[in-house]
């Protein structure tokens, strides 16, 4: 015990010191986790988002006046809408990373069904 205290204070330890466990249980290892590997993942996944977004956000109003008919004025409250409810959308996912699943398992899920509806 007294070994685990000294290494503690000189800074040898190399779990993190917050409590945070993998999935397994056990106490994370600092140079192992996050970093450039877990970061990748997440800007490619921003980039991919981003692109998808301004390119729908481009030629909304043009598809729905032409294709589905909808008036100048319908058409614009519907992308105000659209555009409204994506930006809201993190508030939900937010709570619900905080409360209930924890912010890994909500982003990777999240990822997925826009990934899904996207295809």
């Amino acid at each position: 015990m007294a070994g685990a205290a000294a290494d503690q204070e000189t800074g040898l330890d190399d779990h993190t010191q917050d409590g945070t466990v993998d999935r397994k249980g056990n106490p994370i290892h600092r140079s192992k986790t996050g970093g450039w590997k877990a970061c990748s993942f997440i800007i490619a996944y921003e980039l991919i988002e981003r692109m998808m977004f301004n390119g729908i956000a481009a030629n909304l109003i043009i598809y729905l006046t032409t294709k589905l008919n909808q008036g100048t004025l319908t058409a614009s409250n519907n992308v105000t809408n659209w555009s409204g409810t994506v930006w809201i959308t993190p508030i939900l996912g937010a709570y619900v990373a905080d409360a209930h699943l924890g912010r890994y398992r909500t982003f990777f899920i999240s990822s997925l069904l826009c990934l899904m509806m996207k295809i």
